[in-house]
């Protein structure tokens, strides 16, 4: 008897300690009715405090040593018909990418086999059109997909938008993840692209959720966006049903002859280690158990800089000296970087892992929601909010 008061003491302490760090760090397992006050809240906290809060919710969830190392690779380049203000590929701006054929299945195979060696564990193929379409390529994309999934690579593709039978077919062909991000608020989105609608996009996330093929979707910082904009695009992603498995922070590279480009480097700023830090601190507290991708415009962050962004929650990079059509650092380089900040590589097929936390607190943490909770239910593609979002207009 008095050994079981002692077991039901240390029970009783050991549950009095996690609640009083949870309610220091925010520790207290996954969300999806986050309110847009509470997210712009979280986001301005002062940013030591953000730091310490973001990095005590990944270590509950991750390896805080583990960077998964990515490569993205453009399988057909230039001559998109979409009108993304920031992109070097749409056929609407005069820039010096040159639209190319669709790369052979040989050469996608010999690239990926690249990268696996050069220890990327997965790898992404992308393609500049609105969407796949009816296109004869679409056979040779699931033959790529099925290839790079033999060798033992988790698999992605952003191919734009998708239907669900071309959603269910990917799957079948072994695809791991389908990249399709937001890019940014509802609010602002109307600034960026006129040819597909914010509704499109969420079609297509709903499409790759039902085939079974895990969510990457993220956005980018410093399309002429507001601090407002970044919340907006965090509470988008972290109010969905399931969270995206990876959320993809981007920093804009600029491309010369691209509006949001062009804006860029006539204003001679751009996103700074301090906008990176508190959308990646932010993504990882209130999405805790997402992969955070700290994705394009790493080049422009110093080791030390981008050390604090790990620090903080982002648990992979894209690696390789090219990003679709942007600069990139080279494996060789990442290695380094690797090696002095003491990281090792994360396998491909592994999730977060709750062996940091009590095992009550997990099984509390992943209590399923009550249907019609806010959040529960993917917003419908005529949704008032997403329609009734008023545009933000900007001047570039």
């Amino acid at each position: 008897m008095a050994l079981a008061f002692v077991k039901r003491s240390f029970q009783a302490g050991r549950q009095a300690q996690w609640r009083h760090f949870s309610a220091q760090t925010g520790v207290a397992g996954v969300r999806h009715d986050w309110t847009r006050e509470e997210i712009r809240e979280i986001y301005h906290e002062p940013l030591l405090e953000l730091i310490f809060r973001a990095a005590s919710v990944h270590r509950s969830y991750f390896n805080p040593r583990e960077v998964q190392q990515s490569t993205l690779l453009s399988i057909k380049t230039g001559g998109c018909g979409e009108n993304c203000g920031y992109c070097s590929q749409s056929q609407s701006f005069k820039t010096a990418v040159k639209p190319t054929p669709m790369m052979q299945v040989d050469e996608v195979l010999e690239a990926a086999r690249r990268a696996k060696e050069a220890g990327s564990t997965r790898f992404c193929m992308g393609t500049a059109w609105r969407g796949v379409g009816q296109k004869n390529a679409f056979k040779h994309i699931l033959t790529m997909v099925k290839e790079v999934s033999g060798m033992g690579m988790e698999t992605c593709c952003t191919l734009g938008l998708l239907n669900a039978e071309q959603a269910k077919q990917l799957k079948e062909a072994g695809l791991t993840a389908y990249n399709h991000n937001l890019d940014t608020s509802p609010e602002h989105y109307p600034n960026i692209v006129s040819t597909r609608t914010y509704a499109d996009r969420l079609e297509t996330l709903a499409n790759v959720r039902e085939a079974g093929i895990s969510v990457c979707c993220g956005g980018i910082l410093g399309i002429a966006e507001t601090e407002e904009d970044r919340v907006g695009l965090l509470h988008t992603l972290a109010t969905l049903p399931e969270h995206p498995e990876s959320v993809p922070i981007n920093a804009l590279v600029p491309v010369e002859g691209t509006p949001l480009g062009d804006r860029q480097i006539r204003m001679g700023t751009g996103v700074t280690w301090r906008d990176m830090m508190r959308s990646i601190a932010t993504a990882r507290i209130v999405m805790p158990r997402s992969m955070v991708r700290l994705s394009a415009g790493r080049m422009e962050f110093s080791q030390e800089a981008q050390a604090m962004m790990f620090m903080a929650g982002a648990n992979s990079i894209f690696t390789g000296d090219k990003l679709l059509t942007t600069p990139n650092p080279k494996f060789s380089e990442d290695s380094k970087m690797f090696e002095l900040l003491g990281l090792t590589g994360k396998k491909p097929f592994t999730g977060p892992t709750a062996s940091l936390r009590p095992s009550w607190a997990e099984a509390e943490a992943e209590t399923p929601q009550t249907p019609g909770s806010p959040g529960h239910e993917l917003p419908h593609v005529s949704d008032p909010m997403w329609q009734s979002a008023k545009p933000r207009e900007v001047t570039f």
